[in-house]
């Protein structure tokens, strides 16, 4: 260590330091703050910062907003601090669509515009132009928030727009929306398709599509963001006797679905990812009835082995699992609700 020079041993020891005391040290000098503003700086301390510790659940009702730390050892939160929005916004109208990297993709309810947000840092950018690019509709639109190879953040925007679809990617690093070609069903341009948010693994953004109905269409929408071209696969092998829900999550860059199905009472099942073919992991006992206003909106893993299922209105269900804890979770925000999210907290910035 006495061999090296001080930029590197600066360097090391401040890429594992909490996201809020990097903001901290940019001020000690001009040189820190050369240094903890590179790119490479940036991501190599979101790589580490990529562990439970630093994942904090946001909750938006009417009134506020708040960031809760985690307390795996009793599952439950811990004190809440109140985050205002640096952002114009009308009763806390803001829906979080997609996170990525302590990054929110969220929509301003009364103007319909798009914005990314890093809760931690405050920053944000506003992705709407003049010319109708970044304006979402919810129940019509998904979006997926990703990285490419050039360590680009993008946001992948789907637009079902009076039968016709539209498909546009916004680049952080030039700062623009462009429009990319989307072959697949046109009964997907339906609005009797939900589609889900982006989940990103592995390089690729998937997507559920499911129809609005018992015993209807579930497919999964898979964009791979580097070649740009999307393909379709199947759904698990669930039963559709009853309501079919899937909601997919990052599991250590593996692809992973919670498939539930049922009505009142809800039989869910893990699925893993193979190439293009789904390998049950396991079964989970009935989850006690919930009513349908409360299914869910936020799963994740917790390095304990459990996993949760967050209701619409900030209710946990927990459900034991026997199987090797992981040594983080991975979270996911469902379509059927906007207000909250599951984040890590990072510098990573809104715009170059």
């Amino acid at each position: 260590m006495a061999d090296l020079p001080v930029h590197t041993i600066v360097f090391e020891i401040l890429t594992r330091v909490p996201a809020k005391d990097v903001g901290r040290s940019k001020s000690v000098c001009k040189q820190w703050y050369a240094l903890l503003s590179t790119q490479d700086f940036v991501r190599i301390h979101c790589s580490r910062s990529l562990v439970s510790s630093n994942q904090r659940v946001l909750l938006i009702d009417d009134l506020t907003c708040s960031v809760h730390p985690i307390i795996f050892q009793s599952n439950d939160y811990g004190p809440s601090s109140i985050v205002t929005f640096p952002f114009h916004h009308q009763n806390n109208d803001v829906s979080i669509l997609s996170h990525l990297n302590g990054l929110l993709c969220v929509c301003l309810n009364h103007t319909y515009e798009l914005l990314l947000w890093n809760p931690t840092t405050t920053a944000f950018k506003h992705l709407s132009t003049p010319d109708s690019h970044g304006f979402y509709i919810n129940n019509l639109d998904a979006i997926g928030l990703y990285v490419d190879a050039d360590d680009d953040y993008k946001v992948l925007h789907i637009k079902r727009r009076s039968g016709v679809l539209g498909v546009y990617v916004y680049s952080r690093e030039v700062d623009s929306w462009r429009n990319i070609p989307f072959i697949t069903r046109q009964e997907y341009l339906s609005p009797h398709f939900n589609w889900s948010a982006g989940t990103f693994c592995g390089g690729t953004l998937y997507f559920t599509v499911c129809e609005c109905w018992i015993g209807g269409m579930n497919v999964v929408i898979c964009f791979d963001v580097n070649s740009e071209q999307f393909k379709e696969i199947s759904f698990p092998p669930v039963p559709s006797t009853g309501m079919v829900q899937g909601v997919l999550v990052n599991v250590k860059n593996e692809l992973h679905m919670f498939a539930s199905t049922g009505m009142f009472e809800m039989t869910i099942d893990l699925w893993t990812l193979q190439g293009d073919y789904w390998i049950k992991v396991l079964s989970c006992p009935p989850i006690p009835p919930i009513s349908l206003s409360l299914w869910c909106d936020i799963t994740h893993y917790v390095t304990n082995g459990n996993w949760f299922v967050m209701t619409k209105l900030g209710k946990l269900f927990t459900i034991e699992m026997d199987m090797k804890p992981f040594e983080c979770f991975y979270p996911v925000t469902w379509f059927r609700g906007f207000k909250g999210a599951v984040f890590v907290e990072t510098i990573v910035s809104t715009s170059i």
